[in-house]
């Protein structure tokens, strides 16, 4: 009985605890269950479908940057990337994928760990050009990784004009995104809309049928067609290099053109820049060869350093002291408040004492007695710290803020910086007196020839801008930028009379080096103390132009920031390359040329073609021309000629005309023109059997740049353009 008692016991306990574990392994369950279909079921539904599907971006085709005659400054050309689908990626292939490395730009070890990654799409490599592409396909091909490696068609930004307008348009990061300038600051509008593709995936990660396709289409991004004229920049650069080379520039130069009706830039720069096709590469070979000479931290700090320098925009991003050239904007003030008349007279003894101070003339000996013109054409110090006096704190700051050289400019364009000026509350006589002619505050270039144009252009201050227009794919106006006047600072009448004293500068004055035949040029000189520069020796040389004044349509303004020669004056080293980029502009912006009599007959002559001819028929259409003959040979007809017919040649210039095939071409060397006078640089040309054209001012003038080398051996006759220029010593 006992032992049957016992067994039912034991059963009943057996039974329990069987209930008991059913039970615990019950609400295990359920707890399972129930985290995770309600509490985790969101995430483990998105786990699910990332197991299950492809979901991979399609990058938009990023839209194009034009200049004003929709020529392209930036474009997206189709290139394509390596994906791999690592989770199809099978052992014994791995090695072979390695392979790749060196034809898509990375390394075997990258891809390696890319194939062991747990993850079902992978982009490597560089985005390659059309010609790479065929080789990397025929290599998946040759070795059967199709199952596994793939190309997707992509786009890289390409622009096709290198360095030229490089800081004004920046350039593009790896992921597609602008980084710098007109990519950076129209991003929105250039990127588009990322499309996608989103399939399902079998279990080794490819692609099931398209039943299980979808397709979101890539929006392409809309294009900015730009006031940058391609001709006038490529002008503007071409002339500023050689200015930065030529004088040893330490801290870059820049130049802006400006429509003054608009506010438009026709032409931005600055120098040494960069490539953005290779934006990472310094392009400086100096700072190169200094940055390569560096190790460890030193050198990368070097590399990112210049490459901040080489990206920055110096006409929006750096202020400066902008010395005489802001005698403009003086002037134009204390004109328009009637503090000073164009009668006036003001004498100059070589110096100037406002309070305890001193200031001095660049003219020691003082420029004596001068009416206005004449102070705008010595640029006289004393001169233009009485008229800042005249006008007063008040007023001279209340026309600084009119002019726009308290505030940003607001131009389209990332970094730019503000000017450092005195406050009126702070401003003596003193201060009153240096920032009178454009000492002891500083402003950025895009502020003062925005403030110039205003001078000139009847008195109107229009917002600066690079943005014209915002076009679509299919060419549509999505956004029109018009020309905004912000307000009137001066009148009409100010305005005319500022044009007739730049005029004069130009013409008689310290700006002679900017003078360009035909054609009525205005300017101002200017030569500042850089307070910020190391030795407090620094210089900053620079000139601001207008043309034509009778009707101004464009104004210049050239900086060359440190340069390293004995005379680092504006009107010597900004002048002549001013001067020379008007002179290839005007005419291509319809500007008709008015010759004075003086000016028509040092014009150069199209050289006749005389090929062919007789001797004396080629005498006579040579000497109908205003031109000499020389004749080499015993034959009776012309069978070369030098220079070649078409070509410049200037008036009273040597035609040598070549009558037998067995003479050789007489040879010459080139000499050195630098530092002769017109007459000296005539003769020597005359004797060296050679053909001398002259370029720049010429009174009281020395020659300063040749376009043949000296020592150059050319043939006899051939024309050789010697620039000169005047040694002015005017800050």
């Amino acid at each position: 009985m006992k032992k049957a008692k016992s067994a039912v016991k034991m059963l009943w306990s057996r039974s329990l605890i069987t209930f008991t574990i059913m039970l615990v392994i019950f609400a295990y369950v359920f707890f399972v269950l129930f985290q995770h279909t309600i509490i985790n079921a969101d995430q483990l539904r998105q786990q699910a479908e990332n197991q299950q599907l492809s979901d991979v971006e399609v990058q938009a085709k990023r839209g194009n940057i034009y200049d004003c005659k929709m020529n392209v400054l930036a474009t997206s050309a189709t290139v394509w990337q390596t994906v791999i689908r690592p989770s199809a990626v099978q052992e014994e292939d791995i090695n072979l994928i390695a392979g790749l490395s060196s034809l898509i730009g990375t390394t075997a070890e990258k891809l390696t760990e890319t194939c062991k990654e747990k993850i079902s799409y992978a982009r490597v490599g560089k985005k390659l050009e059309s010609e790479t592409t065929e080789k990397v396909r025929e290599y998946i091909d040759k070795n059967k990784l199709t199952y596994c490696i793939d190309l997707e068609e992509t786009s890289k930004r390409y622009y096709p004009n290198d360095n030229l307008v490089s800081t004004v348009i920046g350039f593009t990061g790896t992921d597609g995104d602008g980084l710098e300038g007109l990519e950076y600051e129209y991003n929105d509008y250039l990127a588009g809309e990322n499309g996608r593709i989103v399939a399902a995936r079998d279990s080794t990660g490819g692609e099931m049928p398209f039943a299980y396709e979808k397709i979101v289409d890539a929006k392409a991004g809309d294009s900015v067609v730009t006031t940058i004229d391609e001709y006038i920049q490529y002008v503007v650069e071409k002339y500023l290099n050689q200015a930065v080379e030529q004088n040893g520039v330490k801290e870059r130069g820049c130049c802006i053109v400006m429509d003054v009706n608009t506010g438009g830039i026709l032409a931005m720069a600055s120098k040494p820049d960069f490539n953005p096709n290779e934006p990472f590469a310094i392009y400086d070979a100096e700072t190169k060869k200094k940055t390569d000479s560096l190790t460890g931290d030193a050198k990368s700090n070097a590399i990112a350093e210049a490459r901040s320098k080489q990206w920055r925009n110096k006409c929006v991003s750096d202020t400066y002291e902008p010395g005489s050239v802001f005698k403009i904007i003086t002037g134009s003030a204390a004109i328009e408040e009637n503090a000073i008349s164009l009668k006036d007279s003001y004498y100059c003894p070589g110096y100037i004492t406002i309070a305890d101070r001193t200031i001095h003339c660049h003219n020691s000996d003082g420029h004596g007695t001068q009416s206005l013109a004449e102070a705008y054409m010595n640029s006289c110090n004393p001169a233009f710290i009485s008229i800042g006096q005249k006008l007063g704190v008040t007023r001279f700051t209340n026309y600084r803020k009119a002019f726009g050289l308290e505030n940003l400019t607001g131009i389209d364009l990332p970094g730019e910086t503000t000017s450092i000026v005195h406050e009126a509350s702070s401003m003596g006589a003193v201060e009153l007196a240096s920032e009178s002619f454009g000492q002891s505050f500083s402003i950025t270039p895009i502020q003062l020839i925005t403030a110039v144009s205003a001078a000139v252009n009847g008195g109107y201050l229009y917002q600066p801008h690079i943005a014209k227009q915002i076009i679509d794919a299919n060419g549509n106006i999505v956004k029109n930028f018009e020309a905004q006047a912000k307000r009137q600072v001066i009148s009409a009448e100010t305005s005319k009379n500022i044009c007739e004293f730049l005029n004069k500068v130009v013409s008689d004055g310290t700006g002679k080096n900017a003078y360009v035949a035909g054609f009525r040029v205005g300017g101002k000189t200017g030569t500042s103390e850089k307070l910020s520069s190391e030795s407090g020796e620094g210089r900053i040389a620079s000139f601001g132009a207008v043309a034509p004044t009778d009707a101004p349509q464009i104004a210049v303004l050239m900086l060359l920031d440190e340069p390293s020669v004995a005379n680092p004056y504006g009107g010597t080293l900004c002048g002549p390359p001013v001067g020379k980029i008007l002179e290839e502009i005007l005419p291509y912006l319809g500007v008709s040329p008015e010759y004075t009599a003086e000016e028509a007959e040092k014009l150069a002559i199209e050289t006749p073609d005389v090929s062919g001819k007789s001797v004396s028929d080629a005498e006579k259409i040579i000497g109908d021309k205003g031109l000499k003959a020389a004749v080499i040979g015993e034959g009776e007809k012309v069978v070369k000629q030098v220079p070649q017919s078409g070509a410049q040649i200037p008036h009273e210039g040597k035609v040598i005309i070549y009558t037998d095939n067995s003479t050789e071409s007489e040879k010459v060397t080139v000499p050195d023109f630098s530092g002769m006078t017109v007459s000296e640089a005539n003769e020597l040309a005359v004797n060296s059997g050679l053909n001398i054209m002259l370029a720049g001012a010429m009174d009281s003038s020395t020659a300063y740049n040749q376009s043949v080398a000296k020592e150059t051996e050319v043939e006899r006759g051939t024309v050789i353009t010697v620039s000169f220029r005047e040694n002015v010593t005017v800050e």
